[in-house]
């Protein structure tokens, strides 16, 4: 059988599922990339990949998407690695400078402004202009909340704006994918997460972050009914923007 082709986002919140992925049997059934969240959605929707962990705002763009397996990258409340950094309280923003890195935090952030804190704001993507707020996500948020005047973790805004967890990226596929093989591939991700505590002594630390509040407390990985939930609203809300 020809090996399936996965693309995987290659940040910190990432290593659990990549560490289960290369203690198992079911490395010698995929090609594995490590890429940006865009760059793992560009694959997915251009037919380069069979399987992306990607940011659900790129599912509608997927031919023939199909979200698999039983985990996904989500959070109960607050993230700590998906944020709206501001110099001014959210009520103030007029400029927003998007993230080149990730459709979904960017939707996430349009959302929360237009329909949460209710206010229009101009979205800028030059990465050297100067505005009141800007998107950031991922590994390049650690210890960055001193450098602003307000932090908001959006994973924290959004349970507040809906009652609802968040569901920021999904092994999603393009094609039919064998029962079996995502049978074992649940089980690679599952073997990842039981291993985060032997997995942490191999991460560098950060300063800013505690990896292991994150890891084991902040990030919800179990792709739950309420996630699923919370995607159909969240892409409602994208379809009103």
């Amino acid at each position: 059988m020809d090996k399936i082709k996965i693309s995987a986002v290659s940040y910190t919140n990432t290593k659990p599922f990549i560490y289960g992925i290369q203690k198992s049997e079911v490395q010698h059934q995929i090609e594995l990339s490590l890429d940006i969240p865009s760059d793992c959605a560009a694959k997915l929707i251009n037919g380069q990949v069979d399987i992306g962990l990607i940011p659900v705002a790129a599912i509608p763009f997927v031919p023939n998407a199909n979200i698999i397996g039983s985990y996904c990258i989500g959070s109960v409340g607050a993230v700590n690695s998906v944020f709206i950094f501001s110099k001014v309280p959210a009520s103030e923003i007029k400029t927003l400078k998007l993230d080149p890195q990730s459709r979904t935090s960017n939707n996430l952030a349009k959302v929360l402004l237009q329909f949460h804190f209710k206010v229009a704001v101009e979205l800028v993507t030059d990465p050297d202009a100067e505005t009141d707020a800007l998107v950031l996500i991922g590994d390049r948020t650690f210890g960055r909340k001193a450098d602003f005047a307000y932090a908001y973790d959006m994973g924290e805004e959004w349970m507040k704006f809906t009652g609802l967890p968040f569901l920021y990226a999904a092994w999603v596929a393009n094609k039919p994918i064998p029962q079996d093989f995502i049978a074992d591939f649940d089980a690679a991700l599952k073997l990842g997460l039981a291993y985060r505590k032997e997995l942490l002594k191999e991460l560098p630390t950060h300063p800013g972050i505690d990896l292991e509040d994150y890891l084991l407390h902040k990030l919800d990985f179990d792709l739950t009914d309420d996630k699923r939930k919370a995607l159909e609203l969240f892409l409602a809300y994208i379809k009103q923007l």
